[in-house]
């Protein structure tokens, strides 16, 4: 398990083939954090089932409409609300997949603040 509490550092290779972007980063069984520059992913189940995924995103020193989107390589995907964020709060909001996910998918979440990209967690779930 400390393994899983790794942070991911940058994003990885373009798969052309499908077209998604994958970053490159830990694998887990479905339950830890995991954060990209401001932005965090956390789960809070076992196995290879992903019942509510939490993102959230650092703010800084201005105000800022927030948002995140929330996805897994095998189709499934959520978009969070969005909200105007006062100076130095963080935004969170949560996703419900409610189902298991093969091992192997990956989860990733994108942040973003005033319309721009600020940080890009992605984690491999496994069994």
């Amino acid at each position: 398990m400390t393994n899983l509490r790794k942070i991911v550092a940058g994003i990885g290779a373009t798969a052309a083939a499908v077209g998604l972007v994958l970053a490159a980063g830990p694998t887990a069984s479905a339950d830890g954090k995991w954060c990209n520059n401001s932005v965090c992913i956390e789960t809070y189940d076992s196995g290879t089932y992903l019942g509510r995924v939490e993102v959230s995103v650092i703010n800084t020193n201005q105000p800022h409409r927030i948002s995140a989107r929330v996805w897994t390589t095998d189709g499934w995907s959520a978009n969070t609300k969005v909200e105007d964020v006062d100076a130095f709060r963080t935004y969170r909001d949560q996703a419900y997949p409610q189902r298991h996910f093969p091992a192997g998918t990956r989860l990733c979440a994108e942040g973003f603040r005033g319309g721009d990209s600020v940080g890009l967690p992605c984690v491999t779930i496994t069994d």
